[in-house]
């Protein structure tokens, strides 16, 4: 049998992580917009993104939030190439600027994060795990996002929890959000505040009942923990169940 192919040019850098909370009312256009038009002309199109994918926070996702409930339904990832980072910043920030000259952004919306990420490792129990760059791909059922920060001198991959629901852990630090709408808030970068995306093999409230709602409580610095569904493309599911 042939050796597995290990690739060396196609790597994962940095990612884009946006969590956004429609207004009542505007659920399903809210959703339309995004994955048909801003997914693709806000992110897709442009130079040195890999991939991407869109989750959704139903009502029963957001009541399992820790530390408590809190406002966010749509979250969105973006892969961005290894070492193309500031020709991608460079990108965006233009086409950005050239959405909303050209009347093609959605008012009826709240930023609750945005913020780019320097990948900084992926955990898997699997010998041979599905390889970061393609687990937006793989298209995971949902996934559990955890933020918080180590202590100064920790290390956020040392963090990450050992949970049998969980098919791998993506981890990055935040990089500082230099360019974009007004609307969004910028940030400082940080090696010590962490994202820690975990994809699931199987249902996320099945995970999160099982595994994390216990488990994150180990997690050092803990803002924000909550599962998040996959979205299915070209369909309004789950825009009747965020409330």
């Amino acid at each position: 049998m042939a050796e597995p192919y290990v690739h060396d040019e196609i790597r994962l850098g940095s990612f884009l992580l946006t969590i956004v909370e429609p207004h009542r009312g505007h659920e399903v256009a809210y959703n339309r917009w995004y994955e048909r038009d801003h997914f693709y002309s806000g992110c897709m199109i442009g130079p040195w993104n890999l991939t991407g994918g869109r989750f959704v926070a139903t009502r029963d996702c957001k009541a399992r939030r820790k530390p408590e409930p809190s406002p966010g339904s749509y979250m969105a990832l973006y892969w961005v190439q290894d070492g193309k980072y500031p020709e991608w910043v460079e990108w965006a920030g233009a086409q950005v600027g050239w959405l909303h000259k050209n009347g093609r952004m959605f008012e009826e919306r709240d930023h609750i994060h945005t913020q780019m990420y320097k990948f900084r490792g992926a955990v898997a129990v699997d010998p041979d795990p599905v390889p970061p760059e393609l687990a937006l791909d793989h298209r995971y059922p949902g996934v559990v996002a955890v933020f918080g920060e180590v202590d100064e001198g920790g290390d956020p991959m040392t963090a990450v929890l050992d949970l049998p629901s969980v098919g791998q852990c993506v981890v990055g630090t935040p990089r500082p959000l230099q360019r974009g709408p007004a609307d969004v808030p910028r940030a400082e970068g940080s090696d010590r505040r962490f994202a820690h995306l975990y994809f699931l093999n199987g249902d996320p409230l099945d995970a999160w009942d099982a595994d994390f709602e216990k488990a994150v409580g180990d997690i050092p610095g803990l803002t924000f923990a909550s599962p998040f569904l996959a979205t299915i493309p070209g369909t309004d599911t789950y825009t009747d169940q965020l409330w």
